[in-house]
């Protein structure tokens, strides 16, 4: 047997090893190596300096950020080694040693040999050889596979087009080496997720990038910043922080992204249509956009969205292709009676859970009621659990009855959502914070909390902030939404997303915080220090007019 080596290196070091995927956004602090991430079981424990060994990632798009800012700091992990396919945390580790000289290995073995490395103590490493406590296994250099290139393609890797170009398809064709790609694929438009300053990397690599003269060559949206692009300074942001967030957005609009500043593009009026080949970062967006909208983009990690949206080419790999959009995994839900839109970001959730590398086929849903935010909510809490791009909802989603349903199959239970009930339930049931819009929120969403709110009052202490994109809080202003929200005593925050958010837009005095997304019920912990309640849209709206969370779970998840 040999390993297969994805970024050579020399490394030596003492192994860390696990058998689930971790988000390295929200998940490794990339100022301490530490992980953040409290539903993980590596929490708590550096990955600095060791051989980490899991079978891939899982989460956010953002993980190569992270990964470059922990190279930046001399806090990554000596080594990676997966078993299976892995992009994101490559693709930082690529960026690190391409643009700043700080390569990191990455590994890939087979099962057999992954099981022996998880075993090891130490293990050391050199282009050719892996030595796992004294025994050594070769390791073989990744296949070469003849890319197909167009004459322009082969333009911009000869510079002519400029260094930024070249350097951008220089990765894109290491990438698609990765990927096993033969060729690339024309994509329409493209979305960025680097541009949250959630660690100095993605600054430093911005601002290279715009300083080359980078320039986007298809329409390319933001996602959501880490402060209020206009209002920031009126609002306490520190301005060191400030000024560097605004820096990051302005290096991006320079190359040419449009300001949208939102986490869901998919409700912009420009949405891909279905069989649409698009360039999308951002897990949730990427999530929706192949599951509901039936457009098609691969779960580019960070960096590569920008060089992609450089380019107008990715590689055509992985969900471009039809063949890799086929389920290999049914999920067979028991639908609770009674129950309320709190079961799709639990299902999304637990989904992810029991699908961390594949595709799922949800099925038991035929007859329920489902709405583009209920969808929405499924995607984004299934992108905190899984590594796959998309799922099917049998019933749902357009392309759910396009394949063969898969016979390997696992049941989905009342008890088995009463336990995701508990995992995101763990703080206390007084509120201090209600947390709306991770995902931003859609204009129905606005709507309906408004809805719930009118003729109550704001619980006294007890905070409400609702995040929204650009397009959606003109939307709520046009229609009236926005003067009930905030009549009710509710915020309404533009650009800025919770899963970017920090004090003192997160109120420093608030310690437990209640939200009805799954996402944010999971990566909250870790990225704000605060104790968590998750519940339905209801129930987030009882606690803020009472400032309380609900004692137990609702009733539909009770036994019998």
């Amino acid at each position: 047997m040999t390993g297969q080596t994805i970024i050579a290196g020399r490394a030596a070091g003492q192994v860390l090893s696990c058998d689930e995927g971790l988000s390295f956004w929200g998940g490794v602090d990339p100022l301490t190596g530490r992980v953040i991430d409290a539903h993980h079981p590596l929490h708590g424990q550096s990955i600095a300096g060791k051989v980490l060994v899991m079978p891939t990632t899982r989460g956010s798009c953002s993980g190569s950020g992270v990964m470059l800012d922990l190279a930046l700091n001399d806090l990554a992990p000596a080594a990676f080694v997966f078993r299976e396919d892995e992009d994101v945390v490559t693709l930082g580790a690529m960026i690190a040693a391409r643009m700043f000289g700080r390569p990191v290995p990455v590994l890939r073995l087979g099962a057999a040999d992954f099981v022996r490395a998880a075993a090891a103590e130490t293990v050391s490493l050199s282009e050719t050889v892996l030595e796992l406590d004294g025994t050594a296994l070769p390791l073989a250099p990744l296949p070469v596979t003849a890319l197909e290139l167009t004459a322009q393609d082969r333009a911009m890797l000869a510079g002519e087009d400029g260094p930024a170009r070249r350097i951008a398809m220089e990765v894109i064709c290491a990438m698609a080496a990765l990927q096993g790609a033969e060729r690339l694929v024309d994509v329409t438009q493209g979305h960025i997720d680097g541009c949250i300053l959630a660690n100095t990397a993605n600054l430093r690599f911005a601002e290279k990038m715009a300083a080359m003269g980078g320039q986007v060559c298809i329409p390319t949206t933001m996602n959501a910043i880490s402060v209020d692009h206009g209002n920031w300074r009126s609002q306490g942001v520190p301005p060191d922080f400030g000024l560097r967030a605004a820096r990051l957005a302005d290096a991006y609009l320079a190359m040419g992204a449009r300001p949208t500043f939102t986490c869901a593009p998919y409700l912009l009026d420009s949405a891909p249509q279905a069989g649409e080949a698009i360039g999308w970062s951002e897990s949730n967006a990427v999530i929706y956009a192949n599951s509901v909208l039936a457009a098609r983009t691969v779960k580019h990690p960070d960096y590569l969205d920008l060089f992609i949206a450089m380019t107008g080419r990715a590689p055509c790999a992985g969900v471009y292709l039809t063949a890799n959009r086929a389920p290999r995994r049914t999920l067979r839900v028991e639908v609770p009676a009674g129950h309320d839109e709190a079961l799709w970001p639990m299902l999304g959730y637990l989904a992810g859970r029991l699908a961390p590398d594949r595709i799922p086929l949800l099925t038991g849903l035929e007859g329920c009621a489902a709405s583009p935010d209920d969808l929405k909510a499924l995607c984004a809490a299934f992108g905190t659990t899984s590594a796959a791009p998309m799922l099917h909802v049998a019933g749902h989603t357009p392309e759910a009855a396009d394949f063969p349903v898969p016979e390997d199959s696992v049941t989905i239970t009342r008890a088995m959502l009463a336990q995701v009930w508990a995992d995101l339930n763990p703080g206390p049931a007084a509120i201090d914070l209600v947390a709306f819009g991770s995902p931003h929120f859609s204009l129905s969403e606005c709507r309906a909390l408004a809805a719930l709110l009118e003729g109550h009052g704001r619980a006294a202490g007890t905070e409400v902030i609702v995040t929204v994109g650009r397009n959606v809080l003109a939307q709520t202003e046009a229609d009236g939404t926005r003067a009930r929200l905030e009549g009710f005593g509710a915020r309404m925050i533009p650009d800025i997303c919770w899963c970017s958010i920090t004090e003192p837009l997160l109120p420093p005095q608030a310690r437990n915080l209640m939200t009805n997304s799954g996402k944010y019920a999971h990566y909250a912990p870790g990225l704000s220090g605060r104790a968590v309640r998750f519940g339905s849209l209801a129930d987030c709206a009882m606690a803020a007019r009472t400032g309380l969370a609900p004692a137990g779970p609702p009733d539909w998840l009770a036994p019998g």
